[in-house]
């Protein structure tokens, strides 16, 4: 497959932003998939994520049209209504028909059109007709489902599988078979790094066969190979780093490896073993301080087990991909990022920490998905001072107090996260703080679902909010924020509560099925709340 733009998606960037972004995680969940099924990099080209401020758009988006093998429009009323729509569909058509090809057009019927179901209207429009008579992918029914469940993740299978069937339709009969390909070229100490057991697999060291000397190996880095036996080219990882030059990779044997590390050059680390052969175990001290601009740590078991007031993993700078841990600490918190630093935490099991599994303050970002954060004393996320992290796709739950907690004029993303289990609240806002909530299912909670108060605000959309011990969304001490097109029931008193100076504004929420109704609205409460179109 090409390294360059391989796939389009047609849509209209209304309906992308009335789903909160929904379109382009659907795009990068494809994206991934296809990688995950062949290996290789799968770009879809959006031009909200692909095209500079300024640039003509139309020149590049035709020029893409030109380089991308597949087309995938999503069909929405809106679809047939919008002329740049319509003539990307008409430009890719008259593509495949040059090609002699069917199979490049993926539509994806998002929401019911008029003009698809009245057979006298797809007639009277010709490129209707063209989507009526495709095997499209129908989303309508899964539109509301949390891009994280299982159906959803099936029909996104299905869309990749379709896509690398006829990729491997396309391909010319005289190349090379990739499989035999990377056995030649890529030594056995190459595979078993790229291919090191955890949870974020890198690819194969191979270049993609679409030039025509078909794929060759990538330059590896120099590796260091830290053994305690002695048997590598350093007993501890503490002297492999000293020894290493920026750029460089350490492959950490099984052992117990009693030292914290501080990482001050670019480097990847990476354990040779299964989950929880590679230990590397800090007291007094932080496992792992990070301060360098980029580097990678995958395959580790992470330890602080004590001695004063340290993290496990402290990142203080830069851009570290953290992948495929498990992390403790009995000190402080699990993981802290602070300072600007910008990580990316993925697959990682981070638990049981005296305080909280991941902190983020000081104007700290990050992007944190499919983690597991659990049984911590305290939070399982707690932002604040400015902290403003993406949560994506985690699992928090078990928590002794709030599953997240986002205070102290903090901000933050939080979509399609599975939060429950918490001891207090799945989410708590307060203190000023205003995030984004967009598809979480937070539910099971011993008290509130989510708990706003002391000027708290946030933007909470399209969750499902359910079976908590107490309400759904409790409101106080000033606390504002906007709720629209939730499901919230089942919880074990009312859907909302609002009380003690708390206001809002309610939009397009279904708040049946919960045991005492849907409002418990203090007096001094209801010229604050604004409610519209609310099921009850």
């Amino acid at each position: 497959m090409s390294k360059h733009s391989i796939a389009f998606m047609s849509y209209v960037r209304f309906d992308d932003q009335h789903e909160a972004g929904r379109l382009s995680e659907l795009r990068n969940r494809l994206s991934g998939e296809i990688r995950l099924q062949t290996g290789e990099e799968f770009h879809i080209f959006q031009d909200r994520t692909d095209i500079a401020w300024g640039q003509q758009w139309k020149q590049r988006i035709d020029g893409s049209l030109d380089a991308v093998t597949f087309l995938i429009p999503i069909i929405t009323p809106g679809f047939f209504k919008s002329q740049p729509c319509c003539d990307e569909l008409k430009h890719f058509l008259n593509r495949e028909k040059e090609l002699e090809r069917e199979d490049l057009i993926l539509p994806v019927y998002y929401v019911n059109c008029p003009i698809l179901n009245d057979e006298s209207k797809r007639e009277a429009n010709p490129l209707a007709k063209v989507i009526a008579a495709r095997q499209y992918i129908d989303w309508r029914e899964l539109r509301f489902e949390p891009l994280t469940s299982p159906q959803v993740g099936r029909m996104i299978e299905k869309m990749a599988t379709q896509i690398v069937e006829a990729l491997e339709r396309g391909q010319p009969a005289t190349q090379p078979p990739l499989v035999s390909a990377a056995e030649e070229r890529v030594s056995r100490l190459s595979m078993k790094i790229n291919l090191a057991k955890s949870p974020q697999r890198e690819e194969a060291g191979i270049e993609s066969p679409g030039v025509s000397r078909g794929p060759v190996a990538k330059t590896e880095p120099p590796t260091r190979i830290v053994d305690a036996f002695h048997r590598g080219d350093h007993p501890t990882l503490g002297d492999a780093l000293k020894a290493a030059k920026p750029g460089d990779r350490i492959l950490i044997r099984p052992g117990l490896y009693r030292e914290g590390i501080i990482i001050d050059k670019p480097i990847e680390i990476i354990g040779d073993g299964e989950l929880g052969e590679v230990v590397i175990e800090a007291e007094g001290k932080n496992a792992v301080l990070y301060k360098a601009n980029m580097g990678r740590i995958a395959n580790l078991t992470l330890r602080q087990i004590g001695g004063g007031n340290w993290y496990c993993v402290d990142i203080t700078q830069g851009r570290l991909d953290l992948e495929g841990c498990d992390i403790t600490c009995k000190s402080t918190s699990c993981v802290a990022i602070h300072g600007g630093a910008d990580p990316r935490l993925r697959h990682n099991r981070i638990h049981d920490s005296k305080q909280a599994g991941v902190v983020v303050y000081k104007n700290g970002l990050g992007t944190l998905e499919d983690n597991d954060i659990f049984g911590n004393a305290m939070h399982g996320v707690a932002i604040f001072d400015g902290g403003n992290p993406t949560l994506r796709r985690n699992r928090i739950y078990d928590g002794k107090m709030f599953g997240v907690h986002i205070f102290g004029n903090a901000l933050g993303i939080l979509e399609d996260n599975d939060i429950f289990s918490n001891a207090t609240a799945g989410v708590a806002i307060t203190e000023g703080s205003n995030p984004t909530l967009h598809r979480n299912r937070i539910h099971d909670c011993k008290i509130n679902g989510i708990y706003v108060e002391t000027k708290g605000k946030g933007t909470i959309e399209d969750n499902d909010i359910l079976g908590n011990e107490y309400c759904g969304v409790a409101i106080c001490k000033g606390g504002n924020p906007t709720l629209r097109r939730n499901r919230i029931y089942k919880n074990l008193y009312r859907a909302i509560w609002v009380y003690e100076g708390g206001e809002g504004i309610f939009e397009d929420n279904d708040l049946r099925g919960n045991t005492k109704g849907a409002w418990d609205i203090a007096a001094d409460c209801l010229d604050k709340v604004k409610r519209a179109r609310n099921k009850e």
